[in-house]
């Protein structure tokens, strides 16, 4: 039988990208979405046409803990049990200093830090009896923040420390890395420094949603030696970082 993954925020942008790669690479997969039904619908079928009944779509609110639970396990009744876990569901906006609000605290730590604990948490069963993976979206930002956006980059460097930090907890039969992309895909509703991002990368271009696919494929399926690592997929934009 196919090995299963389960990627979070997989209707749309790098998400979408990870599901096909993955599914390309002959594994079931779990698309998980929170508002994007539509895109998330077509994606399935997109995909059950190359394969039948190989891709199917799960809802969830991931900041909500008892449904990141229910859609664990709701993951594990599709085929039986999960082979990979992408954590790639992220909230990311604006966060002032003088203008945050718990609400702000709360949308950007259960996105980005509290739902992949929450997943790793109840997959862990299933994880370890498949000697599975989780790949971890981070960011560069988590290691060089962004202004006025300090909750966000508080929420990936939790994310970043959770990814090592469990690596070593679920050893020897669970592999736990992360991806940190740098400029890929623009937030919706633009970033106003854009340019001066590219000139600040040395290779001087945005990267694709497959540069960050691929490399959540290689480390979930082709790197068994690897674990604990976070890989920058940011054409060497964290060696030249000068701040966002």
């Amino acid at each position: 039988m196919a090995k299963v993954a389960l990627i979070t925020g997989a209707a749309r942008r790098i998400g979408a990208d990870i599901a096909r790669t993955l599914h390309q690479r002959g594994m079931n997969v779990i698309i998980h979405c929170r508002r994007s039904a539509e895109e998330a619908e077509a994606l399935a079928a997109e995909l059950n046409r190359l394969q039948p009944d190989s891709a199917r779509v799960l809802h969830a609110n991931l900041n909500q803990p008892d449904a990141v639970r229910g859609l664990a396990q709701e993951a594990l009744a599709q085929w039986g049990g999960i082979d990979v876990l992408v954590n790639n569901a992220s909230s990311f906006y604006p966060t002032p200093l003088s203008q945050a609000s718990d609400d702000d605290w709360d949308a950007l730590m259960h996105s980005n830090v509290r739902a992949p604990f929450l997943l790793v948490q109840a997959l862990a069963p299933s994880l370890r009896k498949h000697r599975g993976s989780v790949v971890n979206l981070v960011d560069v930002y988590a290691e060089k923040p962004l202004a006025d956006h300090s909750l966000y980059c508080m929420a990936k460097a939790a994310l970043a420390s959770m990814t090592r930090s469990l690596a070593r907890e679920m050893g020897p039969e669970v592999r736990i890395n992360g991806v940190s992309p740098g400029p890929i895909l623009w937030p919706e509703g633009g970033q106003g420094n854009q340019q001066d991002i590219l000139a600040a990368t040395p290779l001087g271009r945005c990267g694709s949603p497959q540069d960050i696919a691929g490399a959540v494929a290689w480390l979930a399926l082709d790197a068994p030696f690897v674990t604990g690592q976070i890989l920058a997929v940011d054409g060497g934009r964290s060696l030249a970082f000068q701040g966002g």
